[in-house]
């Protein structure tokens, strides 16, 4: 049983070199279908990361008149920990907010010249609350407008949070759509690129499978050599796909580091390098059989 399995493989490898042309092209297709595959699953990093960084960045701001007293904005602080909607709301007073201000533009002469000529501090006291899930902002901005604390409101910095948010999971659910129609379409390539070439294999050994046949071979092994030829295409796609990715990943990373502060593009890559190529042999394996298994069906009757 060893033996007849080793010669299965054996004569496998014997059809992949036989073809050498039609094994590149369908190999070139095939690595072309799993490097998209590559870049979905890093996109979706890329993008997580960046909603989560964004997400880091997003509250909800109220900003009180200057007649309210500071025991009832800590009175509303209260009230808003007491949701369960809410992780944190954060007191800024006046006076910490004109210390804030201060230190952000310490290096600029003239807002530094027009605070010192003002009688009294312009700044507002405000709560900055953050949520524990970004789409539960909503329900806290519901709570605020139906609030009997709201006359002594300002302004809330909730609608233009909002449209950020909208817009930015818009962009992400596209692109994450888009590309996986693209890989949809690259596998049905790469599939049927294969099914060719295993079709194409089985019709110039037509005579040998004749032979196979007389002498009493069996199915499986007469079909074996062309689902390991499939293998074999998967297996060879899937590491190299993984090695053209190496040197574009390093070169782009510093540059998604610009705009993606937190996420090292080429640290994610290297820690994890295996589970990478884990995914991408099983997929490129899977184009490669599943091509060979209907060609086999179709073109090898026994």
């Amino acid at each position: 049983m060893i033996t007849t399995f080793l010669r299965i493989i054996k004569y496998g490898f014997l059809s992949f070199w036989r073809n050498a042309l039609l094994s590149t092209a369908t190999l070139s297709v095939i690595i072309l279908a799993l490097l998209v595959f590559e870049g979905l699953i890093i996109s979706n990093v890329l993008t997580k990361t960046a909603l989560t960084s964004l997400q880091e960045k997003i509250d909800i701001s109220i900003y009180f008149k200057n007649d309210t007293l500071e025991d009832d904005v800590l009175k509303i602080k209260k009230s808003l920990e007491g949701l369960a909607e809410v992780k944190k709301v954060e007191y800024i007073s006046k006076d910490k907010a004109l210390e804030i201000f201060k230190e952000k533009h310490k290096d600029d002469p003239a807002i530094k010249q027009s605070l010192e000529e003002l009688e009294e501090n312009p700044l507002l006291a405000s709560l900055n609350i953050k949520a524990n899930d970004p789409q539960k902002y909503g329900i806290i901005a519901d709570y605020l407008d139906k609030t009997d604390f709201k006359t002594w409101f300002e302004k809330v910095t909730y609608a233009q949070n909002a449209i950020v948010i909208e817009r930015l999971g818009k962009i992400i659910d596209t692109a994450e759509k888009g590309a996986f129609v693209l890989i949809i379409f690259l596998a049905l390539i790469a599939i049927l690129i294969t099914f060719n070439t295993i079709r194409l294999a089985i019709y110039s050994n037509r005579e040998e499978i004749g032979i196979m046949r007389l002498v009493g071979a069996s199915n499986s092994f007469i079909r074996g050599p062309y689902v390991i030829e499939g293998i074999i295409y998967g297996l060879i796609a899937g590491i190299f796909s993984v090695i053209i990715a190496l040197p574009i990943i390093y070169f782009l990373s510093p540059y998604i580091q610009i705009f993606i502060a937190e996420m090292n593009l080429w640290n994610y890559f290297t820690s994890n390098f295996i589970g990478i190529l884990i995914y991408q042999l099983i997929f490129g394996v899977a184009l490669g059989v599943i091509s060979s298994v209907i060609a086999v069906r179709k073109y090898l009757k026994i």
